[in-house]
């Protein structure tokens, strides 16, 4: 008790997308019943900001673009903010060597990090086995290890009040964009706009209302994918341009009876709504993105491709052949 009492000021470092930090809430969850009344503040980059909107559980969020253009001065930044801010503890996610480095710098008496070599055992309080071959909240809460025994919380959730959203009975929301990060770096996540099309048509012919939506990132697939669709297509309904933020598009999820996405943020947010989610997963690996033995939250992938997955763990960027993408449009269809 007389610990907990001591940490006010914890500081939790993840940089990545909103499902990054989606992921990771399960690991402030469980800070918050550690430390009921500590402040909590979040470091992350510009892509994941919007998770404030979406939970109560941060108290204060800080911006560090450490993949822009200036990231050294970023990370400079990072280090004052660390150093001039009296933190209890800190939390990094980063499996980089030189993190131990920084937040040792930094001042701040309990560390916790992942395991990267003998510098990181020596500098972090405690360092933290990263075992990469689970479901990626899970992963993250491996973190907290050394501070509790409370189990793992293998689903985040989200605190959007979605009880007086309206239900739209006998329908599908169909999300098909990533983000334009991905695109930017040459990583391939979905199918193209012809299989979305054709998707859509068969769940209009099997009676389902469909509604179509995306971010700012998606504007050019959702033209590719509404063209296809006649315009006076009964039961078809084009929400892009509605959602104006996350919250929007987390009722959206939550008004539809099951979401259909590519691996990206939207399907996150379906997971923490616990709302009925199929994937697709081309060269990501689906066992740390979504959770298993859960009968609402169904991965999509090809038929023996013995190459997949391969993103992160053996290459960086996606191969020009795409074979894991070439999904079975009844699949999809079959698991409704």
């Amino acid at each position: 008790m007389k610990e907990k009492r001591k940490m006010k000021k914890i500081l939790v470092i993840n940089f990545g997308g909103l499902g990054d930090e989606i992921l990771f809430l399960p690991t402030i969850n469980t800070l918050k019943k550690l430390y009921p009344k500590s402040k909590i503040t979040l470091a992350l980059e510009p892509r994941g900001k919007a998770i404030s909107d979406l939970t109560d559980l941060i108290d204060e969020v800080k911006v560090f673009d450490i993949k822009g253009d200036n990231k050294f001065f970023q990370l400079f930044k990072l280090f004052m903010f660390m150093r001039f801010n009296s933190f209890d503890m800190v939390i990094s996610s980063g499996s980089n060597k030189l993190i131990p480095v920084l937040l040792f710098l930094s001042g701040i008496k309990k560390r916790y990090g992942y395991a990267s070599g003998k510098l990181s055992e020596c500098l972090y309080t405690r360092a933290i086995k990263l075992e990469r071959n689970q479901y990626a909240a899970n992963m993250y809460h491996d973190l907290l290890d050394d501070l509790t025994l409370i189990d793992k919380v293998a689903l985040p959730k989200i605190d959007v009040d979605t009880t007086n959203v309206e239900k739209f009975n006998n329908s599908v929301l169909i999300h098909p964009g990533v983000s334009k990060i991905s695109v930017q770096k040459g990583i391939v996540k979905t199918i193209g706009s012809e299989k979305w099309a054709e998707l859509i048509q068969k769940l209009l012919s099997m009676g389902k209302v469909v509604y179509l939506a995306g971010g700012p990132d998606d504007d050019e697939i959702i033209n590719q994918i509404s063209n296809q669709i006649p315009n006076d297509t009964q039961n078809f309904v084009n929400m892009f341009g509605k959602t104006r933020n996350i919250v929007d598009l987390a009722n959206l999820i939550s008004s539809c009876d099951s979401i259909i996405c590519s691996d990206s943020a939207p399907m996150h947010i379906a997971i923490a709504l616990n709302k009925k989610t199929i994937a697709i997963f081309g060269p990501t690996d689906e066992n740390k993105l979504m959770p298993k033995d859960n009968w609402k939250f169904i991965p999509i992938t090809a038929k023996n491709i013995s190459c997949r997955p391969c993103l992160w763990n053996k290459r960086q960027t996606t191969c020009q052949n795409l074979d894991c993408l070439n999904i079975d449009i009844d699949d999809i269809v079959s698991k409704l």
